[in-house]
């Protein structure tokens, strides 16, 4: 239960990496004193932060006040059940005669629903953005195409693409280019149950060049994502978001805090010395590499050009297309096309 409970002056970022840690995507919120104040989800930050374009904010600016409990004296447990499944909620807490919360009632506790938890469907493609070199991961992309890097028993690729069959998607484009060959190779090998159609690259047309091979093959919104991409994420929600919001592409993005390891000097207008902050950290959302993209939006792409996906988005935007942003926790994203998110990449997979 300590792990499910979050102090209300504590900063969304740090809610941000509990929620991490647990399945229920919820939190129960105290103050200081351990008094009930309500509940926080990944969504009430998400939303926030697209509100508002911060997260460094404590939890009081976004928790919800008005959400289901109920008092210790009066717990029903049938009735929490139905409520559980029939809000879709993650948990209810319980409190007691002095407003404290004295247990979290979730799914699991039940021992009910969780056990026979199915993933919705998504009825969408999916394009693999394969055709790089892959020279950050060199030594071993002299040899293997990065897609087919392995990850202890398993492909990069295979890995990014259970991701997706999670919700039974069963058709993949993948763009290739750099050996080539040897991708098609791999797939012809391998038993699978998903389809995978090759969009060949005579040669390196950006990250999002080789997408003008693909117009018309899609009748609605569609993943685009880099093969060095693994997101632990709900798919569902990211996609209903896009259509709830109706937007032309929707960009992934994860919070990511750096902190600078030295004393940084502010200056007055004069030059002199206003004041000297020690190891300063900040905060942003950074783009993961993974989108979902409205058919249109691929005839805006030239042909036989080298054409990145910022450009794609900076000409959409001069369009007037409506760009949005989707928020990710920081452990939901790891990109193993660096040596040191590959390795992270083998210890948590």
């Amino acid at each position: 239960m300590k792990n499910l409970k979050i102090r209300i002056d504590r900063s969304i970022y740090h809610a941000m990496q509990m929620l991490q840690k647990t399945s229920l995507k919820c939190l129960v919120v105290i103050d200081k004193y351990g008094f009930y104040r309500g509940t926080l989800t990944d969504g009430d930050i998400r939303r926030y932060i697209l509100e508002n374009k911060n997260f460094n904010v404590s939890v009081n600016k976004v928790y919800q006040k008005n959400n289901i409990y109920f008092k210790k004296n009066q717990v029903d447990i049938e009735k929490i059940k139905k409520i559980l499944l029939d809000k879709n909620i993650s948990l209810i807490p319980i409190i007691n005669d002095k407003n404290k919360v004295v247990e979290i009632i979730t799914h699991e506790i039940l021992k009910d629903h969780s056990n026979n938890k199915k993933i919705n469907k998504l009825y969408t493609d999916v394009v693999i953005m394969a055709g790089g070199r892959g020279t950050r991961l060199a030594p071993f992309t002299n040899v293997l195409p990065k897609p087919l890097i392995p990850i202890k028993d398993k492909t990069l690729i295979e890995i990014i693409i259970e991701k997706f069959t999670a919700y039974n998607i069963k058709k993949f484009y993948l763009t290739i280019n750099f050996k080539s060959k040897i991708i098609k190779a791999f797939f012809q090998e391998i038993d699978k149950n998903y389809q995978t159609k090759f969009v060949t690259e005579d040669r390196e047309l950006g990250t999002a060049g080789a997408l003008q091979f693909l117009k018309g093959k899609f009748k609605k919104p569609f993943f685009v994502t880099n093969c060095d991409t693994i997101i632990d994420e709900d798919f569902n929600k990211i996609y209903k978001h896009h259509q709830k919001k109706e937007l032309k592409i929707t960009v992934i993005a994860s919070m990511k805090k750096s902190v600078i390891p030295f004393g940084i000097c502010e200056l007055k207008k004069n030059g002199d010395l206003d004041y000297i902050e020690e190891k300063p950290n900040y905060s942003h959302l950074v783009n993961t590499g993974m989108y979902i993209v409205n058919p249109e939006i691929l005839n805006l792409i030239p042909k036989n050009k080298i054409f990145h996906f910022t450009d794609l988005i900076k000409l959409a935007k001069s369009k007037k297309f409506k760009i949005g942003v989707y928020p990710i926790k920081e452990d939901a994203w790891v990109d193993v096309g660096q040596w040191e998110e590959y390795k992270k990449a083998i210890e948590i997979l």
